[in-house]
Order: structure tokens, then C-alpha cells, then sequence
């Protein structure tokens, strides 16, 4: 026999709501070890678009009963994905300047 499917009745039963919460968890911390420059900028953008992924995801699933809510709040947090790998990829390039500049001055 097929195994049971358990229904899912809260978001936080979602792998997909859980796997986002940990991933804004291991930013946040990765973020500590952030130069103190970046602080009030991509370190800030990076930890609030990390975790409006799961805030996403679980308006959707209150707003499940509408579709079109639905669908929309998970492109959101898809976006907010987006929105996080995209700080990465400018903090990369903000470090890799800061430290052509510092070996300038020096």
C-alpha cells in the first residue's frame, strides 16, 4: 500500500516555508562577519529581503483559498529570493573594491 499523505494545515508544516526560515537564519549570520562599511546598506537589504521570503510564503498559505493570492505571494517571495542572491552578488563585487583600495593606499 501508498504511504499517507499528512494534510498540511499551518505554513510552518511547509518544507518549503522551513527551508526558507533557516536559510534567513545562516544569512543573518553570515551577515555578522559583514565589513562594518556595509552595515546601513547591503547588510541590511540582504537580511530583510531574506526573511520576507517566509513571510511571503506564509501570507500565501493564509490566502490559500484565493488562487490568485496564492500564486501571487509565492512569486513575492520568489522575488525576495532574487532580490537576496542579488545583494550577494553586489556585495562581492563591494568587497573586491574595498580591498583594491585598501592595497592602493598602502
Amino acid at each position: 500500500m501508498g504511504e499517507r499523505v499528512k494534510k498540511v494545515q499551518y505554513h510552518w508544516e511547509l518544507e518549503v516555508y522551513r527551508m526558507s526560515v533557516e536559510a534567513a537564519m545562516l544569512i543573518f549570520e553570515l551577515s555578522k562577519k559583514f565589513p562594518k562599511e556595509e552595515i546601513y546598506s547591503l547588510t541590511d537589504q540582504i537580511r530583510r529581503s531574506s526573511r520576507s521570503v517566509s513571510s511571503a510564503i506564509a501570507e500565501g498559505w493564509r490566502r490559500r483559498k484565493y488562487q490568485n493570492a496564492l500564486v501571487n505571494k509565492l512569486n513575492e517571495s520568489e522575488s525576495e529570493a532574487a532580490e537576496t542572491l542579488s545583494h550577494f552578488h553586489k556585495r562581492r563585487e563591494v568587497i573586491t573594491c574595498l580591498i583594491f583600495l585598501q592595497r592602493e593606499a598602502s
